[in-house]
């Protein structure tokens, strides 16, 4: 896992927002320090060196416990590509 960066705070819209070392893919899971799984990433914004990352938590997720532990290190996954499985066409000759 990589680290993301850190959490900020959490919008009216009820998104987490973070401030991360690295621009992420969007659709990433992020994880919390204690390595559970929190929410996906949504949109990224702002400069590219250190962008604000919008995330949005999973309902699993407790709120409070993320209101408590503001500036808390979050991580992403390092599988961020999506494997597709392409059809076999049928010819027929």
């Amino acid at each position: 896992m990589k680290v993301l960066g850190n959490s900020l705070h959490i919008a009216n819209s009820g998104k987490l927002i973070a401030r991360g070392k690295q621009t992420p893919v969007a659709g990433a899971i992020v994880f919390n320090s204690k390595k559970k799984k929190i929410g996906k990433v949504n949109t990224v914004f702002g400069p590219t060196k250190s962008p604000y990352i919008s995330i949005n938590l999973f309902r699993s997720t407790n709120r409070d416990n993320i209101m408590d532990n503001y500036g808390e290190k979050l991580f992403v996954s390092n599988n961020n590509k999506k494997s597709r499985k392409r059809r076999k066409s049928r010819r027929n000759n």
